[in-house]
């Protein structure tokens, strides 16, 4: 018999590919184990083992793998089953579903080795300039990598000078794995075993009379050590004994203490605190009525106000499953968000509780997805961003979704581009568990799917211990400006609020939902600003740095002193960003602590939980933020809450622009006043009539739903129609318009008048590429399946045309 093993490979490939293995191998090998195996000219990649078969591929002849990586599956059945369910509902290969979910110390690649062969016939004079600089290494150092290369030559492109010795028989290349993980290890210390004895120990204690430091930090050992069977760390004993490590290392040189490492985790859980969760009358009847429903229903949503006491609900229903013995996914739409909570649950549930996001570092992904797969770890409730949802169950038994209306649960590049919080309910289904969506202003699908009673729904109309929800007040900018009552951006009104609520000791929260100072630099003169070079936006000023910036691309470069175009000095910016509020802040009230929470101060690990720390602690009077404070932060003395421009929010070219500045006024809103005070927000706009506005002033979700829903029915979006969108990009304009023609031409034949476009969106070139959209809408009967045949179809048509390959064809499934 001959044995065949089909593998994903972590790259875009239509289906499966098959190798050659042996029977000890077939005997071995089981689906979900990691093989490295060849692909290509001489790459080799990491690969997941997915079925043993004797079934030869046709259409080419199968190589042997390379080597078996693992001695037991880590990645379980059911999760390749939800890769599948994710890839094909995507429309992406499963590699794609692989390469976002398997964190990437466990994706090994090979790194090309280049080595000299040794001969006699170099003829160094046929070398230019860059070939004779490797050769020259070469003499010195028997083998280099190509990052190595590159620094030797200063460049990125090396391969070309590389390839052209290859072809002179100077040097040949051979392929490398290696291991990305790194175990953590700590060093720890223990007393040599001859000074076991006491004679010994007065003796040695002797010698080191004339080294006092050497003394005094063996001394600190026996102190540490006395009654103990734990191990004692470097660092602690520098530490107690207030020494460096240096004075140690020359006790471990004599040879009195030995040196050893233990393997430790780098995700340390905390223990709990006995804290016991008391429900109101309000979360008791809706727990009750959640449980009720769960009998008949597997997916609730629960709708409760901001400050409703949702999280203490969730609580409760965690503890159940955990008395089950079964796991929980706890899904959060930001990082920023994971402090908070993690603190809360760690409280209710210590080490049960792990936490998974994209901050957390490669080798600390690969520990929580080992203690997953280990079913003696403690980790039960797994807390993270949407990437969550990817990892190894085995035994799930509920899955929360706070915050569900939330659009960061979209991943929108690269593939795949999947929803966090319907691909949740899909992976609970397969394991049987149950889904409970949360939210204070649910998506305009999940409420539509409760009203159509395909979800349960439970509904939490008052705050806790019966706080008022916070009084919302419209400001007329336009009467402000013309009444001359603004100072910079802030209104009369909003200053006196500022002044009453610093005085009263409680915190402010300022919202504005853009970083940098200004997001527009105009010359007064020639009215020409400052355009990025590889995108269609202007540049954003960002002061702190001073520098003109480009939040699409990154690109940056100097403030500039005169205009490009006239060079005259008479720059000015135009709109406000996050940096503008903060430094009017500063002026307006010099004595209040004022920090701002936006992408540019929260980049490191740790900067969110700094700022969120400081602000629950009140050394921050006011804080200035973008969207980032909206979302399910819980501040006890937040009193007063300033919404600096709504406009801009509501004016936005997008089918759900309403529904969104609806919930993300309605989100910061509900920031204010989360104890007894009632919270005040002001909201400054240039038309305080606008429907939403006073929809988010009256605390209506309901009339929102209503009025969008009919919207959305007349003009045929979701949730009455599922919509599809396929973008375009290519560098050369023409060619996208030729391609986009072709491609909605051909879409049109199939599905008629339910093709919008092709369209350019907005900003129409990002980073150098033009991009192009069609829009595909599915009616309610039609089959999406079929429908996606189709467009898979159409697809491999296209790219089957010469003249439209290079043009990148992305398809977003439920792109919204």
């Amino acid at each position: 018999m001959t044995y065949f093993l089909d593998v994903i490979l972590p790259i875009p490939l239509k289906k499966a590919f098959t190798y050659h293995i042996t029977e000890a191998e077939a005997v071995f090998i089981k689906p979900g184990m990691r093989i490295a195996v060849p692909f290509g000219k001489n790459k080799i990649y990491t690969a997941l083992a997915q079925k043993v078969h004797n079934n030869a591929p046709v259409a080419y002849e199968p190589k042997t793998i390379h080597q078996i990586l693992d001695e037991s599956p880590i990645v379980t059945d059911r999760q390749i089953q939800h890769w599948n369910w994710i890839a094909n509902y995507y429309m992406c290969s499963l590699g794609e579903v692989m390469r976002a979910a398997m964190p990437n110390a466990f994706i090994l690649e090979s790194e090309t080795i280049i080595t000299k062969i040794e001969t006699e016939d170099v003829s160094e004079n046929t070398f230019t300039d860059d070939e004779f600089l490797i050769y020259e290494a070469l003499q010195h150092q028997s083998s280099l990598k190509i990052d190595e290369v590159s620094n030797i030559l200063d460049k990125k492109r090396v391969l070309p000078v590389i390839n052209s010795l290859v072809e002179k028989g100077v040097l040949q290349l051979h392929e490398e794995l290696y291991e990305k993980y790194q175990p953590k290890l700590v060093r720890y210390v223990r007393l040599a075993d001859q000074y076991n004895t006491e004679v010994n120990l007065e003796k040695v204690l002797e010698e080191l009379s004339r080294a006092p430091k050497q003394r005094n930090a063996l001394l600190s050992y026996f102190a540490m050590k006395s009654g103990t069977q734990k191990p004692i760390s470097i660092s602690e004993l520098a530490k107690k004994s207030q020494s460096s490590s240096q004075i140690i290392k020359a006790l471990i040189d004599k040879g009195i203490l030995e040196d050893y490492h233990l393997q430790v985790d780098r995700v340390s859980a905390k223990e709990k605190q006995d804290k016991a969760v008391e429900l109101s009358d309000d979360q008791s009847s809706a727990l009750e009525a959640i449980e009720d429903q769960f009998k008949t229903k597997n997916v609730i949503l629960l709708h409760g106000v901001t400050s409703s006491g949702k999280t203490e609900i969730y609580v409760k229903l965690i503890k159940k499953q955990l008395e089950l013995n079964k796991q929980v996914l706890y899904l959060l739409p930001e990082i920023a968000l994971t402090t908070q909570l993690v603190q809360r649950l760690q409280a209710y549930f210590g080490k049960n509780v792990a936490v998974f996001h994209s901050r957390y570092s490669s080798n600390e992904r690969v520990e929580v997805w080992k203690n997953l797969l280990d079913i003696n770890k403690s980790a039960k409730i797994i807390i993270g961003a949407r990437s969550a949802l990817l990892l190894p169950f085995s035994n799930l038994g509920l899955v929360i979704v706070d915050e569900e209306h939330e659009q960061s649960y979209k991943q929108f590049d690269p593939a795949p581009r999947y929803h966090a919080r319907d691909a949740a309910i899909v992976l609970a289904n397969m394991h049987g568990a149950l889904t409970l969506l949360g939210s204070a202003t649910p998506s305009l699908e999940s409420y539509y799917n409760a009203k159509q009673n395909k979800y349960g729904l439970v509904e939490l109309k008052a705050r806790y211990n019966n706080v008022l929800l916070p009084d919302i007040e419209l400001v007329d900018l336009a009467d402000k400006y013309k009444r001359k009552r603004m100072k910079g951006h802030f209104s009369d009104r909003l200053i006196e609020e500022i002044t009453e609520t610093l005085k009263e000791g409680y915190q402010i929260i300022l919202f504005q939902n853009r970083r940098g100072f200004s997001p527009i630099v105009e010359c007064l003169t020639c009215g020409h600003s400052p355009q990025c070079p590889n995108c269609d936006v202007s540049l954003t000023y960002h002061q702190y740095r001073d520098q003109l910036r480009c939040h699409y691309c990154g690109y940056n470069t100097v403030m500039i002193k005169s205009c490009e175009a006239c060079g005259n000095a008479t720059l000015d910016t135009k709109g406000f960003g996050t940096e503008q509020i903060e430094e009017e802040v500063k002026q307006l009230y010099p004595e209040a602590n004022v920090a701002r929470m936006d992408l540019d101060t929260t980049r490191g690990k740790f900067a969110f939980e700094k700022i969120i720390h400081r602000f629950e602690n009140r050394e921050i009077d006011i804080l200035v933020g973008t969207q980032m404070l909206t979302k399910g932060l819980d501040f006890r003395y937040v009193k007063l809450v300033g919404i600096m421009n709504a406009d801009n929010l509501l004016n936005f070219p997008d089918f759900r622009a309403h529904e969104r500045s609806y919930q993300l006024m309605a989100q910061v809103s509900g920031r204010a006043g989360r104890t007894d005070i009632r919270g005040k927000v002001l909201i400054q706009t240039y038309n305080p009539h606008h429907k939403i506005l006073q929809q988010v002033s009256t605390n209506s979700y309901e009339d929102m739903y209503v009025e969008q829903l009919n919207e959305r029915f007349n003009y045929k979006y979701p949730p009455i129609f599922r919509i599809i969108k396929v973008t375009l990009k290519h560098k050369d304009y023409n060619r996208v318009n030729l391609a986009a023609d072709w491609y909605a031409k051909s879409l049109r034949q199939v599905f008629g008048s339910y093709i919008l476009g092709p369209e350019f969106p907005p900003i129409a070139r990002i980073r150098n590429q033009f991009i192009k959209n069609i829009l595909i809408k599915i009616p309610p009967k039609q089959n999406l399946n079929k429908t996606k045949e189709a467009i898979a179809k159409i697809d491999s048509s296209f790219k089957a045309v010469a003249d439209f390959r290079p043009v990148r064809v992305i398809i977003n499934v439920d792109n919204y």
